[in-house]
């Protein structure tokens, strides 16, 4: 696993990649790291990206923006990319989520990942996303945190590992594609 982060992350010009389980996995965990507040987003996005934002403490705030392959999380500096896989997609100082979905550029059928620059971030990303716990044997563990069960197993970071050996540049626009989540009351409370 730590092999396939090293990959992608030189892949996508970032200094570190944290696999996680879903892009929706990512987002949230950003989301719930920066404490946000409101977040703008597009409000054709797929449905989970607000209920990350909600379910991370958040309000979500819907804009009529076009976008393409991915976009802010405004004001911060979180990006969902969940339609773009390009080489050097990174943006410096930012928390980048992508999705390895089996619709996706990678398709390992599901799989996700956070790049950024910022490592205390990347040390919480990996005791969070695997349920509180160190990367050591339980046994030796100090539980410190509470945490999610969002870890990517490794049998599909091997896979994502092999695919990156032909991968080609990827960026999908949004239209067409997602419903207007602003018309649903749900996210609106």
């Amino acid at each position: 696993m730590r092999e396939f982060e090293r990959c992608i992350s030189t892949f996508a010009g970032s200094k570190y990649g944290i696999s996680v389980d879903t892009c929706t996995a990512a987002i949230f965990l950003c989301c719930h790291y920066l404490k946000v507040k409101e977040v703008a987003i597009p409000k054709h996005t797929y449905v989970s990206v607000p209920c990350s934002i909600i379910q991370a403490g958040g309000t979500v705030k819907f804009e009529d923006l076009e976008w393409v392959g991915y976009y802010q999380l405004k004001p911060y500096p979180i990006y969902d990319s969940a339609l773009k896989f390009k080489r050097g997609m990174y943006i410096p100082n930012s928390y980048y989520c992508l999705s390895f979905h089996y619709k996706k550029q990678m398709p390992i059928g599901r799989g996700g990942m956070i790049l950024t620059d910022d490592k205390k971030a990347v040390d919480w990303f990996k005791q969070a996303r695997f349920n509180g716990r160190h990367e050591k044997p339980i046994m030796e563990d100090n539980f410190e945190m509470l945490g999610w069960n969002m870890y990517m197993d490794p049998e599909r970071a091997a896979r994502g590992l092999c695919m990156m050996l032909n991968i080609e540049d990827y960026e999908k626009n949004e239209e067409d594609i997602y419903p207007d989540l602003s018309q649903f009351p749900i996210y609106n409370k």
